[in-house]
């Protein structure tokens, strides 16, 4: 069995778990008392690099790396991430850390609560603020969704360095198709039910967007009601919810091979938000959202209160794929076969922000 590394943020620290063979152990916390809200594993270099964005009550907001698995950390001695002065903006917290591909080997971007996209070319050590889509004309009608202001989705192109999709709540999907020198809303057929126009141009409250393994064109993506699809890298989307007991949710990832194939976790409703029909289940379709099935052999059976949020569902990329997720009762939960049976790695952690995972060797 494939050696994986796991690395689960909570609102109190961040657990790293590894399998060797078929045994787990999982370690922490690491930043005992620092909520981690991001986590990325880049495995572009000789050896992994872990980036962690953390938030300390006293110290505010920061970004750490590892390149021994966790061992130590380095901070860096200034800011990795810092809003510019006279942009008279201060950072709340990274939302997300997003090594792009093999396409740019050293750079990697952070998303951030005020809603910003900052890049780096020097692995995650310093970040500089992608000035067109923070001063985007449409920016100062963006909203802040009931978590904040928050860029929470970076996806790069694996055929185009040029081309970066990034999800904002609640100001919904942009892109960018000349290296971030302007910026497009692409929510065509996305709903904004809580809005009087329920199809504007912008102000989506977009949770999570993932892109298909074998077609990079597909995305799926999860709503504040709705999910759907895109079959043209973003230019149009279509409801795919037909079949979930829910498609109020957060999360969403694709299977890291198999194309058509994607997961979710319904949330029952944006004012109940708690698992669908109160059932710890998982979603995949295999068939690009035509039809969707429950994956619940190894998960709790009786009700369940346990929320997944937008980053708290990944994949590995062995082969078959570990499916993981991790939920706000401090569970973590793990499928070494695509998401066709579960087991419990741990429990009672603090609430579980984000999870991320990687296949070693």
């Amino acid at each position: 069995m494939t050696d994986v590394l796991l690395t689960a943020g909570t609102r109190k620290g961040l657990f790293i778990g590894r399998r060797r063979g078929g045994t787990w152990e999982i370690t922490g916390p690491h930043f005992n008392a620092q909520a981690i809200y991001s986590v990325a594993v880049d495995t572009r270099g000789a050896v992994p690099r872990i980036l962690v964005g953390g938030d300390s009550a006293h110290w505010g907001p920061s970004v750490f790396h590892s390149d021994d698995l966790g061992e130590t950390w380095v901070e860096p001695r200034t800011p990795a991430v810092k809003f510019p002065r006279e942009t008279g903006a201060s950072l709340e917290r990274v939302w997300q850390l997003h090594p792009a591909g093999p396409e740019a080997p050293d750079v990697v971007y952070a998303g951030t609560e005020p809603a910003a996209l900052f890049r780096s070319e020097d692995r995650g050590e310093s970040f500089e603020l992608v000035r067109p889509l923070w001063e985007h004309p449409t920016r100062s009608r963006w909203v802040p969704g009931g978590g904040g202001e928050g860029l929470h989705t970076v996806l790069t192109d694996p055929r185009d360095r040029e081309a970066v999709t990034v999800a904002v709540s609640t100001a919904g999907v942009f892109r960018t198709k000349d290296g971030g020198a302007s910026w497009a809303p692409s929510n065509k057929g996305v709903s904004a039910v809580f809005l009087p126009d329920p199809d504007p141009e912008f102000g989506q409250c977009v949770h999570k967007v993932t892109r298909d393994a074998a077609d990079p064109d597909r995305l799926y993506l999860q709503n504040h009601w709705g999910v759907f699809r895109s079959d043209d890298s973003g230019d149009h989307w279509s409801d795919i919810g037909a079949g979930l007991p829910s498609d109020f949710g957060f999360a969403a990832v694709a299977h890291p091979h198999r194309g058509g194939t994607a997961y979710v976790f319904p949330i029952n409703a944006d004012a109940d938000r708690v698992p669908a029909e109160h059932r710890c289940r998982v979603f995949r379709t295999s068939d690009a959202g035509r039809t969707w099935e429950p994956l619940s052999e190894g998960l709790p059976d009786g009700e369940h209160y346990g929320t997944v949020l937008r980053d708290a569902l990944c994949t590995d990329d062995a082969d078959p794929a570990g499916v993981y997720f991790g939920n706000r009762n401090g569970e973590l939960y793990a499928s070494a076969d695509d998401g066709d049976s579960w087991r419990q790695l741990a429990s009672h952690l603090p609430d579980v922000l984000c999870v991320r995972a990687v296949a070693l060797g």
